[in-house]
């Protein structure tokens, strides 16, 4: 490996870990919202929460050597994958974080209306309706890339996925019951987990 390739990659872990650390000191720091109460709730979604903890687990517990490239391609793909990996680390903590602020008291880890719950559109929520899960997929494909095999990453990939569309069906099955026909045109106008670069008006 040579001098270039080495420094990307040892940037590449440091860099993971700090935006782990804000994201982790975020939770923490964050000010809680009151307690208030909770009019419905679907419990299916844990079974989502799970596979995406283990779709997490997997690429943080079975590394490959440290500091060495996820393929061996040369330093041009060394660039773009440090560059890549840099890039959707911080635009996904980003999302993730500002979701959840913007959610405030309706942010729960388990699917679940509240009295007086409102149908959020804005910020975040007018890139893609889950834009939580698209920050922390984000995040676990950042972590992937520096750390993990690429079969690896392929298969939490796949099993964070079919998690996320479990929590997905959840919580819209909640908001279809609720909002109705404003949560059916919210759905045609916003993607629920990729980003269009301009959304339909």
């Amino acid at each position: 490996m040579n001098a270039v390739a080495h420094f990307l990659n040892v940037a590449m872990f440091f860099v993971l870990i700090f935006g782990w650390l804000i994201f982790t000191v975020f939770f923490l720091a964050r000010k809680k919202t009151p307690r208030v109460a909770e009019s419905r709730r679907d419990r299916a979604s844990i079974v989502g929460i799970v596979m995406q903890m283990i779709a997490f687990a997997l690429v943080w517990s079975v590394r490959r050597p440290l500091f060495s490239p996820i393929l061996h391609l040369g330093w041009p793909f060394d660039i773009a994958m440090a560059a890549g990996a840099i890039a959707l680390l911080a635009g996904s903590i980003w999302m993730a974080t500002t979701a959840v602020g913007v959610l405030g008291k309706q942010w729960s880890y388990t699917a679940r209306l509240v009295e007086g719950h409102a149908l959020i559109t804005e910020g975040p929520y007018g890139l893609a309706r889950h834009p939580i899960y698209t920050g922390l997929f984000g995040m676990m494909l950042a972590t992937g890339l520096v750390m993990t095999y690429w079969f690896v990453l392929l298969a939490a990939s796949a099993i964070f996925l079919i998690g996320t569309n479990i929590r997905t069906r959840s919580e819209e099955r909640l908001l279809r019951d609720e909002f109705g026909a404003a949560y059916e045109s919210y759905a045609r106008r916003v993607p629920a987990l990729i980003p269009r670069l301009r959304n339909k008006g």
